[in-house]
């Protein structure tokens, strides 16, 4: 089983988009794929059609044992698509993150119970140094770092690289950096703007030894896709698919 995490420490930069894409393009492909969504806000469980009622378990109860890993997961609309969802109930469990002296690797020591029934786990994280995000990077095996093609999206990945080294200081974070995908892209036509171009290009200047995946571009398809639940190759729009078809290609190397 591997876990890959989409990590951003700025809100905005693409995570559960590309979270989404990737776990549903790995579903199609005839992989079992567990997503989790850790993030309160739960835009990745709203995105998948998941509703979690007062009285079902969701993520916070996963983390702190109140359920088993399994009984934390529920099936999809999507074949081989399962979700620990999250609720806003989520923002509780800092602080039992925080009193339980593990807090980086609980995430990691639940998800143990279940390696034999996923390929993959993509874990879309909350955009802030909180237990949460702690816990999430800690499971993983590979970081993305979705970013926007701007300013900020280069700020946000200065930051979240330098959040990534201080956790692999510290053992908490024993995985790899996947790579850098831009968000965002825009372009006018068949001519990318001179912002997006600049910003990008400064990221692969700073970072040399990063993958900088090809972009995603700037596309009401995306959203499109997350309302209907489908691939952009279906809604006719292959070409916005590339960045995922790369990442893919990646991911799945042995």
């Amino acid at each position: 089983m591997k876990i890959c995490a989409f990590i951003s420490l700025s809100g905005g930069q693409g995570k559960t988009t590309a979270a989404f894409f990737t776990a549903l393009l790995l579903a199609q492909q005839g992989k079992r794929v567990l997503a989790i969504d850790a993030d309160p806000q739960a835009n990745l469980t709203f995105y998948l059609g998941q509703e979690v009622e007062e009285n079902e378990p969701s993520l916070m109860e996963v983390l702190t044992g109140v359920v088993t890993t399994e009984d934390g997961i529920y099936a999809t609309q999507y074949p081989n698509l399962f979700v620990i969802p999250a609720d806003r109930s989520l923002f509780k469990v800092s602080d039992f993150l925080a009193s339980s002296g593990t807090g980086a690797f609980i995430l990691k020591l639940r998800l143990k119970a279940v390696a034999d029934l996923f390929d993959y786990v993509i874990i879309d994280v909350q955009p802030s140094r909180s237990q949460i995000c702690l816990t999430a990077l800690g499971a993983a095996d590979l970081a993305l770092i979705p970013v926007e093609s701007n300013t900020k999206g280069v700020n946000s990945l200065i930051d979240t690289l330098k959040f990534v080294g201080e956790q692999t200081n510290l053992a908490a974070f024993t995985g790899s950096i996947l790579g850098v995908i831009p968000f965002r892209d825009r372009w006018v036509g068949n001519t990318q703007t001179v912002d997006s171009r600049e910003n990008i290009a400064a990221m692969a200047e700073l970072f040399p030894d990063l993958t900088i995946f090809p972009s995603i571009k700037e596309s009401e398809q995306f959203k499109k896709g997350i309302r209907q639940g489908k691939t952009l190759t279906e809604l006719g729009h292959e070409q916005l698919e590339y960045p995922f078809t790369k990442l893919m290609e990646v991911l799945t190397r042995d």
